[in-house]
């Protein structure tokens, strides 16, 4: 009687600690996330310019976290789990909040439902993303696309109307119609099946070096001098490879179809 309570009670597995190598990342992390939180301070106070700034920084951070744990081979599916519920508050949350205080606020019940709809958009997306993961069937060429636009550059474009209103005045752009616009619009180019680049795995030739880091630093450069045009421009340039990314998965998709065609099993 003893013996089968003892197998029948489930055994706890215990929580084994984490190496400094896993640490490093998961504290870039949880900097992303104070970022994106103080973004939302800032938006509360109507300092919009630092609240974009912060959103900015949590972007860079974000960014950093997963190449550091490829560096020190440090990454964990608990800062994978971290790192998806940052996403989500820093690029989710934090993006709709600010745009709900700047803009939508006036446009009460609607405005908030739209604001809770990109929230939500985002939240799917990283939970596909997710799931997409761990398809171990997925062909190679796979990994040099996402599928709808990542949460951060999901951010990114959502906010370019007070992004812009920072140069031309906001007399246009942060009307709520406009607003409600850019909410929808990116919200369903989050969820959609668009097929946008992965910039993970793209290698640089080496005559192309030296240019890539001269491009590199010129936008540097401007950052610092005329950070608001620059990081508009920026944003207008990833909607321009849209059309590109669409066609050259396309290509791949073809290519696939025809090797198959070759190559039956």
């Amino acid at each position: 009687m003893t013996t089968e309570t003892s197998k029948s009670t489930p055994t706890r597995r215990r929580f084994r600690g984490l190496t400094i190598n896993t640490m490093i990342p998961n504290i870039l992390t949880l900097l992303a996330l104070a970022a994106g939180l103080t973004a939302m301070r800032f938006a509360i106070e109507e300092r919009w310019e630092y609240a974009v700034l912060a959103l900015v920084a949590s972007a860079i951070l974000d960014t950093l976290d997963g190449r550091v744990a490829r560096l020190l081979m440090g990454a964990s599916k608990f800062g994978a789990e971290l790192d998806s519920l940052s996403d989500f508050v820093c690029f989710g949350v934090a993006p709709a909040m600010i745009l709900y205080l700047w803009s939508m606020q006036v446009a009460g019940r609607p405005g908030w439902i739209l604001v809770m709809l990109f929230a939500m958009c985002c939240g799917l997306r990283l939970a596909r993303f997710n799931v997409a993961l761990e398809d171990e069937n997925a062909p190679a060429w796979k990994a040099h696309f996402f599928t709808g636009v990542p949460a951060p550059a999901g951010a990114g474009l959502v906010l370019l109307p007070l992004v812009l209103s920072f140069q031309i005045g906001d007399e246009i752009v942060r009307n709520p119609w406009v607003v409600a616009f850019f909410l929808f619009s990116v919200g369903g180019l989050l969820v959609s099946a668009f097929p946008t680049f992965s910039f993970k795995k793209v290698k640089i030739p080496p005559r192309w070096v030296l240019p890539t880091m001269l491009i590199v630093a010129g936008i540097a450069a401007f950052s610092f001098s005329i950070p608001w045009i620059t990081l508009a421009t920026l944003l207008l340039v990833y909607l321009g490879t849209f059309p590109l990314s669409y066609q050259t998965q396309r290509r791949y998709e073809r290519n696939s179809k025809v090797s198959e065609t070759d190559n039956p099993a």
